[in-house]
């Protein structure tokens, strides 16, 4: 069974609505989607998809036992992970319970895309799905062209790992793939966790924690992998990020010179953000009437009525900036 997957908890409520919303626009209630939670508070998330037959929340206790414990078995190995983090006033694990998306490898579905909350799904997937049946692993994003928010590049082990070839093709954005169920079992994890307790665990981001991991995890055991990006003809690329500006609206679906795009990513935008604009605060961001459509899409009659020049919300410069020269977009 093919299905759909997200993480989220409430506080990301408003922006796992536009998504599953965004979902249904396309396939109805007949495309599956599992929500994997990010920690137990998810009691709003819950009521939300009482009534929604297609969409579940995982709940196998002890594959989020699992991940979990693979997911401090990995930053315990890391020589400067923990230091950094207490520097910054993280808990002990920064963001922990963004792994849980891992869960999927054991979930309901034999193969899945993965979609963070804080995407919309613009097209339909059957391109991905169908290259899941030559490929273990199939994205469509730009993260290639920035390594430096996949791996720790002060590494000296780093290119002793990896190829520079495979560093310039092979790495991906963790906010949306596809995949198949049983691809990691445990004893694929036990290896990596022996080489990372070997001293390969230098090589981790530390501030993108389930991104590093999930590369490292794809590339170290070789899983055959394609990205979209780097294949389609470049008249029909598209682009994925909110924070490009150029991207044309057709009936809520968002154009790429001509081209859907395959899902929008609102990257490097806080979900307090969406959470003041539900809440009535008229903020301007890119592609709002884009979210709001799909927040509200089965419930019109609550969407927000703004009055007045809306406050222009500006995403902290160095972000947006640094992410678009570096993506090239």
């Amino acid at each position: 069974m093919d299905g759909i997957c997200t993480l989220a908890n409430d506080k990301v409520y408003h922006q796992v609505i536009a998504l599953i919303n965004s979902i249904e626009a396309i396939y109805g209630q007949e495309m599956p989607i599992c929500i994997y939670p990010y920690d137990d508070n998810i009691t709003k998330i819950a009521g939300e998809i009482a009534d929604r037959s297609n969409v579940q929340i995982y709940c196998d206790r002890n594959s989020i036992q699992e991940w979990d414990n693979f997911a401090r078995n990995v930053w315990d190995a890391h020589p400067t992970a923990k230091e950094h983090w207490q520097k910054i006033g993280s808990d002990e694990y920064l963001r922990f319970g963004t792994h849980r998306r891992y869960c999927a490898f054991d979930g309901p579905f034999d193969r899945f895309v993965y979609m963070d909350a804080d995407t919309l799904l613009m097209s339909p997937l059957e391109q991905i799905f169908a290259r899941l049946n030559q490929s273990d692993w199939v994205v469509y994003d730009f993260q290639y062209r920035d390594l430096s928010h996949v791996y720790s590049t002060d590494s000296a082990r780093l290119q002793e790992l990896f190829t520079s070839e495979r560093l310039a093709k092979e790495i991906f954005c963790s906010g949306f793939y596809g995949s198949k169920k049983g691809l990691f079992n445990y004893q694929q994890r036990e290896w990596l966790l022996d080489k990372l307790r070997e001293g390969e665990a230098e090589v981790l981001y530390d501030m993108a924690p389930d991104q590093t991991i999930l590369n490292y995890m794809v590339m170290g055991l070789g899983i055959s992998s394609y990205n979209f990006a780097n294949h389609l003809p470049s008249d029909q690329r598209t682009g994925c990020c909110a924070i490009s500006p150029h991207f044309e609206t057709r009936n809520y679906i968002l154009y790429d010179r001509g081209n859907p795009l395959t899902y929008l990513h609102y990257i490097g935008l806080s979900s307090k953000l969406f959470n003041r604009v539900c809440d009535g605060e008229n903020i301007d961001f890119p592609y709002r009437e884009i979210f709001l459509h799909y927040r509200y899409l089965h419930e019109p009659e609550r969407r927000p009525k703004f009055t007045g020049e809306p406050k222009i919300y500006n995403a902290p410069p160095s972000l947006s900036k640094r992410v678009l020269r570096k993506l090239k977009l």
